[in-house]
C-alpha cells in the first residue's frame, strides 16, 4: 500500500524470519515492485542499514504489530532511532490493552494472541518516550479502537542528538 501511495519512494524490509521473507518477498514479486522494494533477513534490536541495504540512514522506520513478538522489544526502538535521518521520523503500531473492549471479547483476543507468542506492550508510551527524549526527538502517542492497538510516531531533532 505504501509503495502504491508513494510512487518515487523506495522501500527497505527485514524481519528476522526467513519464512515471512518468503512470503513477503512473493507478494513484492507478484506486485511487480521488486525494483522499489529490498528485503533481507536481519534483528530488529541489532540491524545494520549499510550492510543489509548499502545505505546508512533511514528517513522513515515502521514497526507494525511486531513489537509484541520481539523478546528485546525495548532494544529494538532504541536500535531503531540510531539509524534514522536528522529529522527522521520512527512509527510503531502494535496491539494495546484493549481496556476500552468488553471483557469477554478481551480476554478471548489475548488467548488467541497468546497462541502465536504475542504479548502487547503495555509500557510501549514510555519506553517510546524515553527514547526520543535521549535523542531530542518527540513524541506524539494515540490509543485506537478502544484500546485494541497504540500508535507511536517518534520524531527525531533536525540537528543529531
Amino acid at each position: 500500500h505504501a509503495a502504491r501511495r508513494y510512487p518515487d519512494a523506495r522501500f527497505h524490509g527485514f524481519d528476522i524470519s526467513s519464512e515471512m521473507l518468503k512470503s513477503a518477498q512473493s507478494t513484492v514479486s507478484r506486485k511487480g515492485l521488486d525494483d522499489r522494494i529490498a528485503l533481507a533477513r536481519g534483528d530488529a534490536a541489532d540491524f545494520d542499514p549499510e550492510a543489509l541495504f548499502g545505505i546508512a540512514r533511514f528517513d522513515r522506520v515502521f514497526i507494525s504489530y511486531s513489537v509484541s513478538m520481539i523478546p528485546v522489544w525495548k532494544e529494538a526502538i532504541a536500535h531503531a532511532a540510531t539509524v534514522l535521518e536528522p529529522g527522521g521520523e520512527l512509527h510503531v503500531v502494535d496491539f494495546g490493552e484493549q481496556t476500552g473492549l468488553p471483557g469477554w471479547f478481551r480476554t478471548a483476543l489475548r488467548a488467541w494472541l497468546a497462541k502465536f507468542h504475542v504479548a502487547p506492550r503495555g509500557d510501549l508510551e514510555p519506553v517510546m518516550k524515553d527514547v526520543a527524549d535521549s535523542h531530542g526527538g518527540q513524541l506524539a502517542f494515540t490509543s485506537l479502537y478502544r484500546d485494541y492497538a497504540r500508535y507511536g510516531r517518534m520524531t527525531m531533532s533536525a540537528a543529531p542528538a
